[in-house]
């Protein structure tokens, strides 16, 4: 069992909507968090069917309720309707609810009550480095972090049963796509651009559908939470840059499958690649749960010159590279970033396993760079 780093209870105020991908954790986490309250889980069939032809029940069942009475709803997306009764509850009863799911497309689509803004959003994520215990930095890059999946030596199998059942729970069930037989061939064509800048016309030709299509399954993707954009850093002072956003998966154990990387060696592009995507996953949730409000972007110039991870408004530029001796040709995107923003902190992650600081660059191995991420030292 992980301990894991959110703290639900501190950030509950009236009403919570708890979103993260499939199986991150979050049944798991409100259950211990929040032994014998009231819990509806609509992933039960019966359940479900019956508060969809009938939502007043759940309120009806609700009502005699003491003030401040917690109520769990795991999975809130499959009864969209239920949170009229949420928002009645809340307000006049003063009820308080933690409702938790694994998209947040089905809410929007159907214009559902947001509860008139008293519920925070908040997101869980997959394991990070202080929650596990004798940390394999190899097996977060092969694995990912999901917590079933970062467990085992090998995930293939269970990384396979996570997308059969994405496409048949999310996809087909939802009827979110005509073919989905091309939104398959989609998901395999995305994750080659996993980590890099996105290109619809060319993943279009890939797959044999239109630039819309693509776009909006890319919007699929971001609903459901199983990827997200990272945008450019677009500001422009000697060097012109390129202005299309990255494109990553929510865990970079989803990319190694979709991409069939199942033995990952040191020393590759391949691991090179899954490194990245694993320390910018750090990044992306360090900043998610301490409701940090820089934006994480990237810069490429047309030159080619680039660094991967760029906090706030130039503040911090971190470029990542699994070698494990670093050479000074790793250093040059930070350089060329140095030239037009002077006050710029730069840190270079790798697996050279002597942290140290060459001139105005500090070198990190890993590890003491997560360790200075989690304790606020990064940003």
């Amino acid at each position: 069992m992980y301990k894991r780093l959110f703290d639900v209870e501190s950030q509950l105020d009236e009403a919570m909507f708890l979103f993260g991908g499939r199986q991150v954790g979050k049944s798991t986490l409100l259950k211990e968090r929040f032994p014998g309250v009231i819990y509806y889980d609509l992933l039960k069939s019966d359940l479900r069917r019956r508060l969809r032809r009938n939502p007043e029940i759940f309120r009806n069942a609700l009502m005699k309720e003491p003030e401040g009475t917690l109520v769990v709803v795991d999975e809130i997306q499959k009864v969209p309707d239920l949170l009229d009764e949420v928002h009645f509850l809340l307000f006049e009863k003063h009820l308080r609810f933690i409702l938790s799911g694994s998209s947040a497309r089905k809410l929007k689509k159907e214009g559902a009550n947001t509860l008139g803004g008293r519920a925070g959003k908040r997101t869980l994520f997959p394991l990070v480095w202080p929650e596990v215990p004798d940390f394999d930095i190899d097996r977060a890059v092969q694995n990912g972090m999901i917590p079933r999946h970062y467990l085992v030596k090998d995930a293939t199998d269970r990384l396979e049963s996570y997308v059969d059942l994405y496409l048949r729970e999310e996809i087909q069930e939802e009827a979110l796509v005509q073919d989905i037989d091309d939104f398959t061939r989609f998901m395999e064509v995305a994750a080659i651009s996993d980590g890099e800048m996105l290109n619809y016309e060319n993943i279009a030709s890939d797959c044999g559908v239109s630039a819309k299509t693509v776009k909006s399954y890319f919007k699929i993707l971001y609903d459901t939470l199983i990827g997200y954009e990272i945008p450019a850093y677009a500001k422009v002072v000697k060097r012109k840059v390129n202005q299309a956003p990255r494109f990553y998966y929510f865990d970079v154990g989803l990319a190694n499958y979709l991409m069939g990387r199942n033995s990952l060696k040191r020393g590759t592009d391949d691991f090179g690649h899954a490194f990245e995507h694993y320390v910018m996953q750090e990044i992306i949730a360090y900043r998610g749960y301490f409701r940090r409000r820089e934006q994480i972007s990237y810069w490429h110039t047309y030159t080619g010159l680039e660094v991967d991870v760029i906090l706030g408004d130039a503040d911090t530029a971190i470029e990542i590279k699994s070698s494990e001796a670093v050479q000074n040709r790793h250093k040059t995107g930070l350089r060329a970033f140095k030239e037009e923003y002077p006050n710029t902190r730069l840190i270079l992650v790798s697996l050279d396993p002597v942290s140290r600081v060459e001139g105005d660059i500090e070198l990190m191995y890993v590890e003491d760079f997560l360790r200075k991420l989690w304790n606020g030292v990064i940003f």
